[in-house]
């Protein structure tokens, strides 16, 4: 009965890990590829599919403008293909543009000024950026702006708080002269200043101090994110000492601290990207599609709201990543556009050729190391059923 109980609790856990990722991720990529599909439709550009997965379809129709809208079988990406595509991922066809007539000329996408064909790419990450700022709105307009006052709880033993001189009880009023609102902003500039020293002007009895302190990896391990090396100082918040401030917002202030949020998270992503390139930090928080799932599902747990949260999360990633200048991703082509810009004539097709083959390799194995730095949630998930 026990190995029952237990093989039940892990199709549990499996089918809410397959809900939360299919939800998460159908709405990101929806939204990213419809961003592009209604900018080429302004645009006058030919749309002949709208695909949200990969492979086989398992439902399509036609409508009236040729389009062909589609769900396939592998759920981990989608497109929008053009009349002058060669391919899903938007890499041009030469050949295609021969056999047009002149009225079909009219909606081939290579054929648009390069402000339109600029704009069609960047509507997809445009998209998701806008998706995530409307549902941190919605959060924020419906249960109000909650803040932790940035008071220290504790202090580790041996930590660099703890060297600084941090004290329980501490009021940390700002860092670096930039005043601090909540506990969140201090652990965000902590998490983006790994190696700096930073400044925290702390109120304590009545008189206000300067603490340096120098943000250092820590191995941390926590229910949604795993084992992982995060820069800390060594304080937490407590619910003894730190009290919750609620307030509500309207919807004007809502969307401004929802666009406030979202560039938040772009930014961490960014700085953090900047330091696994310059050595200061490791690489092993750059998952791919395993770990989204594995935290979709943790999400999905919570809740429908945190779920709807994490989407929005996932939604401002795949937007950042999306402009990354990889050719075959957005940003690749919006790299070709600047190219194009500057010399007054498109890159030459060997060109682009050999570059969309650099970019398919960057990709791969980006995908490869992802799955690499995922293997331990692998090993998870194959220990429920073994």
């Amino acid at each position: 009965m026990d190995f029952i109980s237990q093989l039940g609790a892990n199709l549990s856990g499996a089918l809410i890990i397959a809900i939360g990722f299919l939800f998460a991720l159908t709405i990101v990529v929806f939204i990213h590829e419809m961003g592009h599909f209604l900018v080429a439709r302004w645009c006058g550009v030919t749309v002949k599919a709208f695909s949200i997965g990969f492979g086989k379809e398992i439902y399509s129709f036609t409508d009236r403008h040729g389009t062909r809208w589609r769900i396939a079988w592998i759920p981990v990406g989608g497109y929008v293909k053009f009349m002058d595509d060669e391919n899903a991922a938007s890499v041009p066809s030469r050949d295609a543009l021969s056999g047009l007539t002149e009225e079909e000329r009219k909606g081939a996408f290579q054929l648009k000024p390069l402000w339109q064909r600029a704009a069609v790419v960047a509507a997809g990450p445009a998209a998701n950026f806008i998706l995530a700022i409307l549902i941190f709105a919605m959060m924020f307009w419906l249960f109000g702006n909650r803040t932790m006052e940035p008071r220290v709880g504790r202090v580790a033993p041996d930590s660099p708080a703890a060297s600084a001189g941090f004290q329980a009880g501490d009021l940390i009023v700002a860092i670096d002269g930039t005043p601090v609102d909540g506990f969140a902003t201090v652990q965000q500039v902590v998490s983006t200043s790994v190696g700096r020293k930073l400044a925290f002007e702390v109120e304590r009895d009545g008189q206000k101090l300067i603490l340096m302190v120098t943000p250092a990896l820590r191995e941390l391990n926590d229910a949604i994110a795993g084992k992982h090396r995060r820069p800390v100082i060594g304080i937490e918040a407590s619910g003894e000492t730190s009290r919750i401030v609620h307030r509500d917002v309207g919807p004007l202030e809502a969307v401004w601290l929802g666009t406030e949020r979202t560039w938040d998270i772009a930014a961490g992503t960014l700085s953090y990207i900047g330091d696994v390139f310059t050595g200061r930090q490791g690489a092993e928080q750059i998952g791919g599609i395993v770990r989204i799932a594995d935290a979709a599902g943790k999400f999905a747990a919570l809740g429908v709201a945190e779920l709807i949260l994490f989407t929005a999360f996932i939604s401002v990633s795949i937007g950042l990543v999306n402009l990354f200048p990889i050719p075959l991703l957005d940003g690749g082509h919006l790299l070709f556009y600047g190219i194009e810009a500057v010399r007054g004539r498109p890159m030459s097709e060997g060109a682009q050729e050999f570059s969309f083959r650099i970019g398919l390799a960057l990709i791969v194995m980006l995908m490869v190391f992802g799955f690499y730095n995922d293997r331990g949630i692998l090993a998870r998930w194959f220990s429920w059923f073994s």
